[in-house]
């Protein structure tokens, strides 16, 4: 892993979304993808935010088992992206080393890092990446 940099596990095709959408729509990505993280951008791609299977967990009531799922969809209508998503979020470029950013994951509990080109979103590296290539070394 010394020599690999970020471009080499990365995820190209990051499912996205806009800092006016509801997170109703949001929680709908994650299930159809299978992910816990989405990275928020405005139109020309330049990231904003990201917003995270936790935060969506956390503005839909879940914690609180006597809301009914009818309540938590309503709530989620309701709220916009650009409320609840995490501003600044660290990022990383293709570049950096993949031990490097590994690190970071580690020591700050990230559970992903936005990868950024000349301003823009161009991927995403997550904890599952780890995982399918440690799957695939043996």
């Amino acid at each position: 892993m010394s020599g690999l940099r970020v471009r080499d596990l990365m995820s190209e095709k990051v499912v996205t979304v806009l800092p006016n959408d509801h997170l109703v729509a949001v929680r709908d990505l994650m299930e159809r993808h299978s992910i816990r993280h989405v990275p928020v951008v405005d139109p020309e791609g330049h990231l904003l935010g990201l917003v995270t299977h936790r935060d969506l967990l956390r503005y839909a009531l879940v914690e609180q088992a006597d809301v009914p799922a009818s309540v938590a969809d309503e709530v989620l209508e309701r709220i916009e992206v650009g409320e609840v998503m995490t501003l600044e979020p660290v990022t990383v470029t293709p570049e950096t080393l993949l031990h490097r950013a590994a690190s970071l994951m580690v020591l700050k509990k990230y559970g992903c890092l936005p990868v950024i080109s000349k301003g823009r979103l161009v991927g995403i590296l997550t904890e599952s990446d780890f995982v399918r290539m440690a799957c695939a070394v043996n």
